[in-house]
């Protein structure tokens, strides 16, 4: 049996690893999540090949995807029943943990239509056992009234899929730290959402392109909210995306601690630019991920 001299040692040893730097208590015990891909990064090549394209991207060591396009009339993904979409990835031994759904488009419409879309968002995502349910985008005008009434729908929002056994989500752009007068949009959304409703999706590439934080700063602020991480590179150049390991972004450096953020899954992802395909780009994102970056999660 453990004494309390051993206990006591035991607990302060456990408290204190938790302040410890990533490098030194994460590296050591190799990856604890699975590797995810958005499928945003190859679109294309998921709507002409959908098989196909998830059989190459496991084969470069993806085993978790975040879904893009969800026709919410026909309840379909990438052309496939929900149920359809369901067995391929279940064949392939593979997950689906999130999806961008079109929620911009409800920000003026009358609550009851946002409410049905969110019911076939709700059906959709439970027939492939997702976890999250993400709200990707806010379309102009983003103005200060706009983020306010966009907090007010992501509460409403965060109610229903927390009701429907989900959980929901938020995922940063550039556009909300843009300055209106000493505010900005994410400001608004830190403060006038429910954290218990409406969790946060980190697109690293955009905080460090466009805001006044480092990932590590807005998870101090917000701790434990940060489920999910998009997690791509930056042109040293343009500034515009490029594969993870071409870039300016030091991801050992600027990757938080996962457990303060609360992190539960995270998504590779370039939305573009690409140097030679996107399925080449991921393929080099995946290999770079792999050696220098995956012993970290």
């Amino acid at each position: 049996m453990m004494n309390r001299r051993d206990f006591i040692e035991k607990t302060a040893l456990l408290g204190a690893a938790a302040f410890l730097p990533i490098s030194t208590f994460s590296s050591h015990k190799g990856p604890q999540y699975k590797m995810g891909l958005q499928l945003y990064t190859v679109h294309k090549d998921m709507t002409s090949d959908t098989l196909g394209t998830l059989k190459a991207a496991k084969a470069m060591g993806y085993e978790d995807f975040e879904t893009f396009g969800f026709d919410s009339e026909k309840g379909t993904f990438y052309g496939y029943q929900s149920s359809e979409f369901k067995k391929i990835l279940d064949d392939l031994e593979i997950t689906a943990s999130s999806g961008h759904y079109g929620f911009s488009t409800y920000l003026h419409q009358p609550e009851d239509d946002l409410r049905r879309f969110v019911d076939q968002c709700i059906e959709g995502a439970r027939a492939l056992d997702m976890k999250y349910i993400t709200w990707p985008w806010i379309a102009p005008e983003r103005t200060l009234d706009n983020y306010k009434l966009m907090s007010e729908k992501l509460n409403v929002i965060g109610e229903q899929v927390t009701s429907g056994g989900l959980g929901f989500a938020y995922h940063n752009h550039g556009f909300e730290f843009i300055d209106h007068n000493g505010e900005n949009g994410f400001d608004v959304i830190l403060k006038e959402t429910d954290p218990s409703l409406v969790k946060l999706q980190m697109d690293m590439y955009w905080v460090m392109h466009s805001s006044p934080y480092t990932p590590k700063e807005l998870v101090s602020q917000q701790p434990g909210r940060y489920v999910m991480w998009h997690i791509k590179d930056m042109d040293k150049v343009t500034r515009d995306y490029t594969e993870l390991g071409n870039g300016a972004i030091d991801y050992v450096e600027i990757l938080p601690d996962p457990v303060e953020s609360g992190l539960e899954f995270y998504f590779l992802e370039q939305g573009g630019n690409y140097a030679h395909s996107p399925m080449k780009s991921v393929a080099d994102s995946a290999d770079y991920f792999k050696k220098h970056l995956q012993q970290y999660l």
